[in-house]
């Protein structure tokens, strides 16, 4: 049984004078301990996916199965076990780390002894320690993205949703990320990681999600990827999917 199973999802944005697809019967399954890509270029469905695992939307057809029951039967106790780390910064701005931190925690429930031991050990995890009293406004890009990682870890969650977190970060911070998202992985977590970055998927990723136009195009790990497609690179095998599609 998977851990986690999206099965035939489907999203339609609806108004007045038109309608879009951004994903059109979508299938695929999260294993206990993964890193599961979804790789696309921009409009490809990624961040909807996302979206709709982490609860933030609903799909307009079919099931997100967790623990091989609909999440919508077990709304509560899946959210506290879920982490969503979105693309951007949205937090209060007039609150502290710390303060934001504590909230956070307070909000899933999260005891006070065990958040201060918790809130204490993410702060030394991500390097925040001199931030900590600190207002976001101050941080860099890299330190913001380490804050959002330590928020989205507050409550232990069980699936990580990670949507582009590495995305306008120098090479250094980038890999720096990596390393604390494969630690997440050795501690058990299963992450879900939406990246434009085919070297980022390719170091990370036990297996890849590739979407088009809101179309699941293939489902892998990255060696068999390339295999199939006799390319050397996830790139040269995205590039050719992306050729591919155009005629279709």
């Amino acid at each position: 049984m998977a851990f986690l199973e999206l099965r035939s999802i489907s999203k339609e944005y609806t108004t007045r004078k038109a309608s879009h697809t951004a994903l059109c019967d979508v299938s695929f399954c999260l294993s206990k301990g993964e890193i599961l890509g979804l790789l696309g270029v921009n409009g490809a469905g990624k961040t909807t996916s996302a979206c709709i695992i982490s609860t933030l939307i609903p799909p307009t057809s079919g099931e997100v199965l967790w623990k091989g029951a609909s999440i919508y039967n077990q709304l509560f106790s899946y959210r506290r076990s879920i982490g969503f780390c979105p693309q951007y910064l949205n937090i209060d701005k007039g609150l502290t780390l710390q303060e934001l931190l504590l909230f956070s925690g307070r909000y899933f429930g999260v005891d006070k002894p065990t958040l201060k031991t918790r809130l204490d050990r993410l702060i030394a995890q991500f390097d925040l320690e001199k931030y900590r009293h600190s207002l976001p406004t101050t941080l860099s890009g890299g330190y913001k993205q380490r804050f959002l990682l330590a928020r989205t870890l507050v409550h232990d969650p069980k699936i990580v949703i990670l949507d582009e977190p590495t995305v306008g970060l120098d090479p250094h911070v980038r890999r720096h990320l990596w390393q604390q998202i494969l630690e997440l992985k050795a501690m058990g977590v299963s992450i879900i990681l939406t990246t434009h970055y085919l070297d980022e998927a390719e170091a990370l990723c036990d297996r890849i999600c590739i979407l088009d136009k809101g179309r699941l195009r293939l489902v892998d790990t990255p060696k068999n990827v390339k295999a199939a497609w006799k390319k050397e690179s996830l790139e040269g095998v995205f590039l050719a999917l992306i050729e591919e599609g155009k005629d279709e």
